[in-house]
Order: structure tokens, then sequence, then C-alpha cells
């Protein structure tokens, strides 16, 4: 089986030849880094620019690098969403036109799940069920993935995601641009304990994550003049990294089965928060799975791999199917306070 992959959902076209036996044949990237760093974050309509521009040189590239022809793809596989709506409308939008042209099925990724069938890329013995703690810049939810298509939301935000709190934080530190690595490079030099910051929703009965908090008491501390900018981004990450140990140790609980506790998202990509994570693995039992440094991120190898797990249990999509810029991957789970319901 061959699969291309397309994504576009948000500041990052990529483009990937990816097989059923895991192989990666290809796979084009192109960032939007210089374009968005003015503006310290991303700004939709440069980035739905910048995908049009993008893409089909990207996915010219990869065909050539894989040594194959369209004819040669058995189907297409488009991030559909969610994500930034223009983004994902050219992403979708080409992948509609060249699985027509070349008279192949289309397969309609919800970008979420190619982050939760990532792992399974990367590593082969990863077997359903297990726990995924999802956390990246638009999401932060715990997930028992019982199969493909098939997921159990055991906790979301009710506010803010993860990601987009470390975005925030290097911003009001000034620390540059994409934020979660330059906190993160801060953090290395600073004292995690030098800053009183609260771990919002820790030890609560309720299941869910909140990071509203954290950011406000970030801005506080940053406003008074009286930490460092590491000591403060050091003590950011270990509130972040509290809250996600202990919402996490609640998930367990209820994750029946799971064969082992896996992260994906690009927050995963911070080498503090894996190590935690493993750790509490260990401590309960299971094994600790995280794809690649490079597959944390957004990228078109995650969307082609969901396109093989797709495709192979017959999930493919009409032409017609329409862009979502919100897409729940348990679309039955219940409704929660705050902005939680766009998970």
């Amino acid at each position: 089986m061959l699969i291309l992959g397309l994504e576009s959902s948000c500041d990052e076209t990529a483009a990937a030849l990816v097989t059923g036996d895991r192989r990666i044949l290809a796979h084009r990237l192109a960032g939007q880094e210089a374009q968005h760093r003015p503006f310290g974050g991303v700004v939709p309509e440069i980035a739905a620019r910048a995908h049009v521009e993008a893409l089909m040189p990207l996915i010219e590239g990869a065909l050539s690098d894989a040594g194959v022809n369209l004819r040669e793809v058995d189907a297409i596989a488009a991030t559909a969403g969610p994500g930034l709506i223009g983004g994902v409308m050219v992403g979708l939008v080409t992948g509609k036109a060249l699985a027509h042209a070349a008279g192949k099925p289309l397969v309609a990724v919800n970008h979420l799940e190619g982050h939760a069938l990532s792992p399974r890329l990367s590593d082969p013995d990863l077997a359903f069920p297990y726990l995924l703690l999802l956390v990246s810049g638009g999401h932060c939810q715990l997930l028992l993935v019982e199969g493909v298509g098939a997921y159990r939301r055991l906790a979301t935000t009710i506010d803010d995601a993860a990601g987009e709190a470390f975005d925030k934080t290097a911003k009001l530190l000034g620390l540059g641009f994409p934020g979660g690595p330059a906190v993160e490079r801060a953090a290395l030099a600073g004292n995690a304990d030098a800053v009183p910051l609260p771990r919002p929703l820790k030890g609560s009965a309720e299941p869910h994550f909140s990071f509203a908090g954290l950011k406000s008491a970030v801005s506080r501390a940053a406003d008074s003049g009286q930490w460092r900018a590491e000591d403060i981004a050091a003590s950011f990450q270990q509130a972040v990294i509290d809250c996600l140990l202990d919402r996490t140790a609640r998930a367990l609980e209820r994750a029946d089965g799971a064969t082992a506790l896996v992260v994906a998202g690009g927050v995963a990509a911070n080498q503090a928060v894996r190590g935690a994570l493993e750790r509490l693995a260990t401590a309960n039992g299971l094994r600790f799975v995280a794809p690649p440094l490079w597959l944390c991120t957004d990228n078109a190898a995650m969307i082609g791999w969901a396109g093989v797990e797709r495709f192979a249990a017959g999930l493919t999509d009409p032409l017609d199917i329409a862009a979502r810029p919100r897409w729940p991957l348990d679309p039955d789970a219940e409704t929660v306070r705050g902005a939680g319901v766009k998970a």
C-alpha cells in the first residue's frame, strides 16, 4: 500500500509518501517561521497564502524523491480539520483535485487522529488500546485509543491548551518564536523552584485540564521584574509538567486494558515532559511510547500513516467532504464547561 499524505492545518506545509509496512519513502516540509516571527504568532491569512505557494512543489518533490508517479499511489490522504480553516482548505482541495485527476480514493484525515496514530508508525509493537496524552498548541486531551476511528475522551482542557500556554509564556518573556522550544531552552538555565506558580486543577476530582490561570500568573511574574526570564520559564515548565502528570495519573485509573502510555503532539517534543511521563508510565507498570521528535510536530508522514490505517479499514471519503475548523475525535464525549467544547 502506498499513500500520499498532505498536511496544511496550521503553519507547516508538508507532503509525504508512506507505505503500509511503515516505510516513509519521502517527506517534504516547508515551515513558515520567518513569515510569522514579526507577529509573535501564526497569522491565519499569511499561513493560508504560504500553503498555496508551497504545497504543489512539495508534492512534486516528494513524488520525485520516492521515484513514483501519482498513478502508482493507492489513495490520497489530506488533513480535513481541525485547524486554521484557510490552510485546511488548501490541503483538502488539493487532495480532492489529485484524487479526482488520478482516479484515486480520498481519505479525509482528522489532524488529531494523525497525531493519535503516529506512535504506531514508529512503533510496530504498539497495540490497541492505549492511553494517549495528546498535547499541542491547540489541544490538550487524554484519550483511550481503542482502534482506528475509535477514541474515548477521558479529559480535555476547559480553557487553553498546554502548547498555547508555552507560546504565550515565550511571548511574555520575549524568548522568541516558536514559543515551545524557546521556553524549553530558557528553562535549562533556570531554577524551577524560583517562582511560585499555581497548578490549576491538580488534585481535583474533575478530570480535565486548565492552563489559563497559569498563564495569568506567568504574566504577573513577568511584570513584577522580580525574577529572571529563565527562572520564570523553568518554573512555568515544571508547573505544566506537574499538571500533566496529575491529570494523566487520574486518567490511568479509568484506562481499562491500556497496553501503554503514549504521548503525541507538539509539546511531546519537550524532553522534560517526555522524561516525566516515562517515569509515570514505569511507576504504573506500562510501556511508554513517544514518536521521534520530528513526528511530534505537524508533518505529512503522520497524515499518510493515518491514511494507511483508515484505507486498510475500508474508510474512504467522498470528494464533497467539507473542511472543518473543529472536529472532535470523540463526538459522543460529554460537553465540558469553558472552551473544552472545542475539543
